[in-house]
């Protein structure tokens, strides 16, 4: 007599995918309650949290070269936007889910890699689709497509229940806004011939309100949006904005501020309004200023300029390993390129951030 096998092929890939990460599995920092899991952590965005999904697009806004990645294992750039690792992969280092999160559209990702989640972000993009357009990266729209071509294949692996499971109970992350306003308004001045600044904000809160609409929608439930960065301080905005002192540009941190307390009020209102779901706004305006203004307390020596180059306006292709002023010790700067944070200060603010606010997201 035959006997059929115990084990369909599907399930015993399922269960050999289910194994790597068990076995790939980092320790977690952070303690969960007892009852909570986080299975998976997902990334939308721009360059904070891109792991490399630039790396093939006709864009100039990529950093798959030589000096990024000189901290990275084995030396290698990755296309991610410092000398490191970025905080998408502190995240899920912390939350003991694996050591890093790979971009979506890596051609050597694997099955198994979906399961625990992946970044969809891409340096440049931001709220409003001009910003995006400007840069040639990848749209939050194309971002939201991403998503789904990634939940359909996580079906095709798991199956349509356990992928509501883990799409459920993930931490969601988007991290937007900087470009439109450093960039789009502020330093091209393009926005500015259509909106004022509370006009702008406006319609970048309008944006964001969407885009977690259309998270929830398909079936994100745990979502973090991060506001703006103390944009008027990063070193290229200083130089290009902030005059011949190059101290901290007022109108761009205004800006972001007047950006955050709209942002921060409307995720109140879908989280109180979207049945099952936890979206939180989370603070990065005032923790990354604290570490520029306060840098010494953090073991920073240097924080008005970059590690690249002059550090004044170096980014993405202008940033190389040949240029002679480019620092040899990176751990002594906030800021990699003239806009990008090192590893070092990617990982103070990560754990505070995540200190802060996970349990806010359960």
């Amino acid at each position: 007599m035959k006997h059929g096998l115990p084990f369909s092929i599907t399930t015993l890939f399922v269960l050999s995918c289910a194994l790597a990460v068990l076995i790939c599995t980092t320790e977690a920092a952070i303690e969960l309650p007892s009852n909570e899991t986080i299975p998976a952590v997902i990334m939308f965005g721009d360059s904070i949290v891109d792991t490399g999904n630039n790396n093939d697009l006709m864009s100039l806004t990529k950093c798959n070269f030589p000096p990024y990645g000189r901290e990275f294992k084995g030396g290698i750039p990755t296309g991610r936007f410092s000398n490191g690792k970025v905080p998408s992969d502190f995240l899920v280092e912390e939350l003991g889910i694996k050591e890093l999160l790979p971009a979506f559209r890596d051609p050597t990702l694997q099955p198994k890699d979906l399961l625990t989640g992946v970044s969809f972000a891409s340096g440049g993009a931001g709220y409003d689709p001009l910003t995006s357009n400007m840069a040639s990266v990848i749209p939050l729209s194309q971002q939201l497509q991403d998503f789904q071509q990634y939940r359909r294949k996580l079906e095709g692996i798991v199956g349509e229940e356990r992928t509501n499971f883990i799409l459920a109970k993930s931490l969601t992350f988007l991290v937007a806004s900087s470009n439109d306003i450093g960039n789009t308004y502020f330093t091209t001045g393009i926005r500015k011939l259509q909106y004022d600044v509370p006009s702008y904000t406006d319609l970048l809160v309008n944006l964001a309100s969407n885009f977690v609409k259309e998270l929830y929608g398909m079936g994100s439930r745990r979502i973090g949006v991060l506001g703006a960065p103390p944009v008027g301080c990063v070193p290229s905005v200083r130089t290009l904005v902030g005059g011949l002192g190059k101290e901290c540009a007022e109108e761009p941190n205004q800006a972001a501020k007047m950006f955050n307390a709209k942002l921060a009020a409307e995720l109140r209102r879908l989280s109180n309004n979207l049945p099952h779901a936890r979206v939180v706004y989370i603070d990065v305006y005032s923790p990354l200023l604290d570490l520029i203004k306060n840098s010494n307390k953090y073991g920073f020596e240097i924080a008005d300029r970059g590690c690249c180059g002059t550090g004044t306006v170096e980014l993405s292709i202008l940033c190389s390993q040949l240029d002679p002023h480019t620092c040899k010790d990176d751990s002594k700067y906030v800021f990699f390129d003239s806009y990008h944070p090192t590893e070092k200060a990617y990982k103070t603010l990560a754990n505070q951030l995540l200190g802060k606010y996970v349990n806010s997201l359960l």
